[in-house]
């Protein structure tokens, strides 16, 4: 039976789970009974962002969780910084906790609160690591026996600035030898990661042309956006930037420049689903895709797909579980039921459940967060010892 959200309902905790593989979730609790969960992580620094959580927790006690709006921009705008990765993956976490508590209050999933779905599903696609490229084929082939009609994967690992042509010819064999494998009818897009500079990015892309990959993600840093426009202008490829961009604020170059065909803002990292169907909508005035990063945790999914569920743009939905770094661990284990979401025909359906659409596993995460983990991000080194990104 619908239940309508109490006029006195107030937040009354904040609880942090640090979890593996590298994920944090926050569980947001009421008097009224009623809890949403959020995922406010940032990878590689989950201890940091519980710290900042519990620096809101005073912030947002007994305050009214029907008050979405206010909060964030309570949370955004009090104090001298805004903005960041640190502090819009806070903001996004109790974003999205806020929004279950909301749909679950008036047992209605959160888009039917928001306009109501513009889609029934989306299409996915899957994470197939590339760093090395010795597992490349079989992780592909992986992919598309679960159902996926399309997977990402790296460019390759270190780039020097100015990089050999046996360095280029060995990528290039790598993705055509992939490309040539899994066929016509199973899309490849590549990230670069940030890892080449302007004059590498410039010579990889016009070799890939051929190979027509779905799209390249980040040819360069999101720092290097001027250039990555001049990059856009030069190839056939659609390219895609926004995972580093936490801020509709970053956003504006993007689309002023016309540097990507594809933003893929992280719902955990940029504000939750308040800022992402900001961006969203943005992004489709200058006919801009939408294709939300999301190499995270069920939460952090679900919110994602809430926002697909709204988004006329958004094409594309990443849905990375049990990947490379750690394949033992996955978004089952975290729900009742202990299954993901199913991938039909290289499709995920959009939620139908109250709030997120997700149910958690409070027990499991409790177990789980009595592991918690230590993930960090491997550190690199070029030949000659100065250190390259990851």
């Amino acid at each position: 039976m619908k239940r309508d959200m109490k006029s006195d309902m107030k937040i009354t905790a904040l609880r942090t789970f640090v979890v593996p593989p590298r994920w944090l979730f926050l569980k947001i609790e009421t008097d009224a009974g009623i809890s949403g969960w959020g995922e406010p992580v940032l990878e590689g620094h989950a201890r940091t962002l519980a710290a900042k959580i519990d620096e809101y927790a005073p912030m947002l006690i007994g305050r009214d969780p029907a008050r979405i709006t206010d909060i964030w921009q309570m949370l955004y705008r009090n104090g001298c910084y805004r903005g960041g990765p640190v502090l819009m993956s806070a903001i996004a976490g109790i974003d999205m906790a806020l929004w279950d508590i909301r749909g679950k209050a008036l047992d209605q999933p959160v888009h039917a609160l928001l306009g109501g779905r513009v889609r029934d599903r989306i299409r996915a696609y899957t994470w197939i690591g590339g760093d090395r490229a010795d597992t490349l084929l079989e992780d592909a082939k992986r992919a598309r026996d679960a159902g996926f009609g399309a997977a990402k994967f790296n460019v390759g690992a270190e780039l020097a600035m100015i990089d050999s042509h046996a360095a280029v010819d060995a990528i290039v064999a790598n993705i055509g030898g992939l490309r040539d494998a899994m066929g016509p009818g199973f899309d490849l897009a590549v990230d670069f990661h940030g890892r080449a500079s302007v004059p590498m990015a410039r010579i990889l892309l016009r070799e890939l042309e051929p190979m027509r990959p779905l799209f390249v993600e980040d040819p360069v840093l999101s720092s290097q956006l001027g250039a990555m426009a001049d990059l856009a202008r030069a190839t056939p490829i659609t390219l895609a930037c926004g995972e580093r961009l936490h801020s509709r604020d970053a956003f504006k170059p993007v689309f002023e420049s016309r540097a990507a065909g594809i933003v893929n803002p992280d719902t955990a990292h940029v504000g939750g689903i308040t800022e992402m169907l900001r961006i969203g909508a943005w992004a489709e005035t200058y006919d801009v895709a939408l294709a939300p990063h999301c190499p995270l945790g069920p939460i952090a999914l679900a919110a994602c797909l809430q926002v697909d569920a709204l988004c006329h743009n958004a094409a594309l939905q990443e849905f990375a579980s049990g990947i490379h770094y750690n394949a033992d661990v996955g978004h089952g284990d975290y729900v009742i039921g202990g299954k993901g979401p199913a991938i039909e025909d290289g499709y995920l359906p959009i939620p139908e459940g109250p709030g997120l659409g997700v149910e958690i596993d409070e027990d499991a995460v409790i177990a789980r967060a009595a592991e918690g983990h230590d993930w960090r991000a491997p550190v690199w080194r070029h030949a000659d010892g100065s250190i390259a990104e990851w």
